[in-house]
């Protein structure tokens, strides 16, 4: 599993998802709370010598360099944000997606809320709410990528050494993920039963405007990743049944991961906190090659999962951010529990989400101390 010589972070990737000896396994993070930030900075940690950008990656924790094609997927034009109204507690926002939500204010760091929003209203309940709203979904448009991208990055691209991935994170939705933008999780379940021609739109509409939005740069490079977001899953399991899924998603999105993988995308994966384990299987018949971040308050145990579903599916992800706010003693055995999934490949060890307030810097850096031992084999 291990080889001595030096790896590019590229080679490492690479190397690493096709089960082949690695120098070491790929070093990544997600990020953190702005609350925890604030908690860190109070134990003694300057904000401002970090970059908080832990997907490219942090030099401080010696994190993996990531580069991600800043491609813009969200609506142009959007909404106007819009403060509707506002006291002492809460304020009720129309935000650029167009959606009406009324939001707690105390506790929140940045734009960080403290705890989730109550929705009110999103902009589709019905086909005809929908079609005024593709209006918004220009794909031509220049500005939906970066500024002279083809002389400044392109050449860099086509000779890079560490890992390209096309969209930031989270904004290259998915299906689930945009219905559920446009309508909200509630009337999206309802919808899947009462309105299937608005799905059926909706999920043909997703997978083609991607594909448009994405052409331009896969024309002229490879890319080493893409992450479709879809957040699709709860504690207990999935949003829509299998039946569901493969009724109104699955074709699309199996022509949407052809079209990747015809082009220059070595591999696919998908961003769904919860459950999603019934859907696995037709995540594989689609083509997805990685799941990210196997919550493990929902159950999803790296470990019995590469046991149910073998080395056909990558796995990324799977520490709990629970553990490592227990101390040293529980993040060690937590670690040590991963040591058979870096042994045998495929598996890159992340935190399960954002890093919480509740992890002290002293067992966060304990953590990524360690873990830098897991990844070498010296566990």
């Amino acid at each position: 599993m291990f080889t001595t010589k030096p790896l590019t972070g590229r080679e490492r990737f690479l190397q690493a998802m096709e089960y082949k000896a690695v120098d070491r396994v790929p070093n990544w993070e997600a990020g953190v709370w702005e609350q925890t930030i604030d908690r860190w900075e109070k134990e003694g940690l300057d904000r401002y010598s970090l970059h908080w950008d832990w997907f490219t990656g942090e030099e401080k924790f010696g994190m993996d360099v990531r580069e991600f094609i800043d491609v813009n997927y969200g609506m142009k034009p959007e909404f106007a944000r819009e403060v509707l109204e506002k006291d002492d507690r809460y304020e009720i926002i129309r935000n650029s997606n167009g959606v009406v939500s009324k939001a707690l204010i105390e506790g929140t760091s940045g734009n960080m809320r403290a705890c989730m929003d109550q929705y009110l209203r999103f902009p589709v309940s019905d086909l005809n709410d929908f079609r005024e709203l593709k209006k918004r979904y220009l794909t031509k448009l220049g500005s939906r990528y970066p500024a002279q991208w083809r002389e400044i990055m392109l050449p860099r691209w086509k000779n890079r050494e560490h890992v390209l991935i096309l969209g930031r994170n989270c904004s290259t939705g998915g299906f689930y993920w945009r219905a559920r933008e446009w309508m909200g999780t509630e009337n999206l379940c309802y919808a899947l039963y009462d309105q299937p021609e608005l799905l059926h739109e909706m999920m043909e509409f997703i997978g083609n405007f991607t594909i448009e939005v994405s052409r331009p740069v896969l024309e002229h490079t490879d890319i080493d990743y893409v992450m479709i977001s879809e957040d699709m899953s709860m504690k207990n399991g999935p949003l829509l049944s299998p039946e569901q899924y493969r009724t109104f998603i699955f074709p699309h999105m199996q022509k949407l991961v052809d079209y990747f993988k015809k082009n220059g995308v070595r591999y696919v994966a998908v961003d769904t906190d919860g459950n999603c384990e019934l859907l696995i299987p037709l995540l594989l018949e689609a083509g997805v090659d990685a799941i990210w971040p196997l919550e493990r308050a929902a159950g999803m145990d790296p470990v019995k999962i590469r046991r149910k579903f073998g080395k056909e599916l990558r796995l990324w992800g799977g520490v709990d951010k629970m553990e490592l706010a227990k101390g040293k003693e529980a993040i060690d055995t937590h670690l040590a529990s991963l040591v058979p999934l870096i042994e045998e490949g495929g598996f890159i060890p992340t935190v399960d989400h954002l890093v919480p307030p509740d992890v002290s810097l002293a067992d966060f850096q304990y953590y990524m101390q360690r873990k830098l031992d897991l990844l070498q084999g010296r566990f």
